[in-house]
């Protein structure tokens, strides 16, 4: 190496290293292989994460699936459940219907006389019957002289009385073998048992 000018320093130096070419190239190729290796290492983390990415994608895929069928399980059994409920709701509110429209019905002669035919029906025939009507049917049935209360084939063991038992429009029947319930709010009773079986 040949200098063309002179240096002057105006000190001692220390730990002055002469630089050479190979030294130059070496330190050149340590850095190329560093980005090599650098490059390499970004390349494996972008892969890693590119598979974990994927990975996690996957199990909420997975999740969302099931979440999916969840619902449509949740769904397929709350639809019977609220048909159910929706129709006991509407039995209750046909019910109801009727009960306020029977009680608001004024009491008639013919339907006293249905209710006592209608009990009478179901007892046995050549029995005892003691016969419970409101006070006010009675006397609707007594005031128009109603064949019901006329002694006649199969009615001659029959005696009739007013019950505070006895709602308007109905009646009870006893014999000796039980009592024929023919009240109106026993009838709307045996309805709601029958349409909630």
């Amino acid at each position: 190496m040949q200098w063309r000018k002179s240096l002057c320093i105006g000190h001692p130096l220390s730990e002055v290293l002469l630089v050479s070419q190979a030294a130059t190239q070496a330190r050149d190729a340590n850095e190329a292989r560093g980005r090599q290796t650098e490059q390499a290492a970004y390349e494996r983390g972008l892969a890693d994460g590119e598979a974990r990415l994927s990975e996690q994608l996957l199990r909420q895929r997975a999740e969302l699936l099931e979440l999916q069928n969840g619902v449509l399980a949740s769904l397929q059994q709350s639809v019977p459940r609220v048909v159910r409920q929706s129709e006991a709701g509407v039995v209750e509110l046909a019910l109801e219907v009727a009960r306020k429209l029977v009680s608001d019905m004024p009491v008639s002669e013919e339907m006293v006389e249905a209710a006592v035919r209608s009990a009478l029906a179901q007892a046995e025939e050549g029995v005892g019957f003691q016969v419970f009507l409101h006070a006010d049917d009675l006397a609707l049935l007594q005031r128009s002289n109603s064949p019901v209360l006329l002694p006649g084939p199969g009615n001659e063991a029959m005696h009739f009385q007013a019950s505070a038992e006895v709602t308007r429009g109905g009646c009870l029947v006893e014999t000796r073998f039980g009592v024929i319930d023919a009240r109106r709010e026993t009838k709307l009773k045996l309805i709601r048992q029958s349409l909630n079986a």
